[in-house]
């Protein structure tokens, strides 16, 4: 019994992580640039002394899934969207860099320009600093411009440029933060060729019917192997009470 407990015990244990997955992908449906995560089950060997006799399930995420979302129309000068499969470049917490298409960006209290996650954005030669303005203009190359506050309407400062990379996706690994890094820590140089969309947003590529229906699954499965572990027990009890002296 104790080779079907297992099983029944390891397989409930990975599904609920598969749960847990599929439930970050709907709770981010409507994040700005939010790629989904893929998921998938495998049989994986118990090695230890002797043969592997004992198998048990195993929830993976293989890979992230790099399906743009579609652009909408915002109006807003701050929102920005990377064309084609370019990222913009931020500061990830511990100060490293990182990528993301997230590209609702405003400027903070200190005139640091961030995206909607607060990550600060990089430009030229680190995060971008805004001095005060009265009208920012961002362009298709990244570029940033604005009207210093007080100044005629015909004067415009050229403060510094977007860092937009474009490396190759089996380079890249997504991390718990959500930025996507690349596999061997470095930094993506600059891709001068990389546009960018005005006034607009990338929506998330999380199709939601899909998660759903496969939360339903995933909670089917659970409850199968509950039953199963329970029939494990049963089994026992009975098997034990045959071997009780009378």
């Amino acid at each position: 019994m104790d080779r079907m407990l297992y099983v029944a015990m390891s397989g409930a244990r990975e599904t609920l992580i598969a749960q847990g997955n599929a439930s970050n992908n709907m709770a981010n449906a409507n994040t700005t640039g939010f790629l989904a995560d893929l998921n998938q089950f495998r049989s994986m060997p118990v090695f230890g002394q002797g043969h592997p006799t004992r198998v048990y399930a195993l929830d993976e995420r293989p890979q992230t899934d790099f399906t743009h979302g579609t652009i909408q129309q915002t109006g807003r000068d701050l929102d920005v969207a990377v064309k084609d499969g370019g990222w913009i470049a931020v500061q990830a917490a511990d100060g490293a860099e990182a990528y993301t298409r997230r590209g609702d960006l405003r400027v903070d209290a200190n005139g640091v320009l961030t995206n909607g996650a607060g990550r600060p954005v990089m430009g030229n030669s680190g995060p971008i600093a805004l001095p005060p303005y009265d009208a920012i203009q961002i362009g298709t190359d990244g570029t940033i411009s604005i009207r210093p506050q007080g100044a005629a309407a015909s004067e415009l400062a050229v403060i510094d440029r977007i860092k937009l990379v474009a490396p190759d996706y089996q380079r890249m690994v997504k991390g718990e933060d959500g930025l996507m890094r690349l596999k061997d820590g470095g930094e993506a140089p600059a891709a001068f060729e990389q546009r960018l969309v005005s006034g607009a947003l990338e929506s998330s590529n999380v199709n939601i019917v899909n998660e759903m229906v496969n939360m339903i699954e995933l909670s089917r499965r659970f409850e199968m192997q509950i039953k199963l572990m329970k029939t494990a027990e049963e089994t026992a009890t009975a098997g034990a009470s045959v071997l009780r002296p009378v």
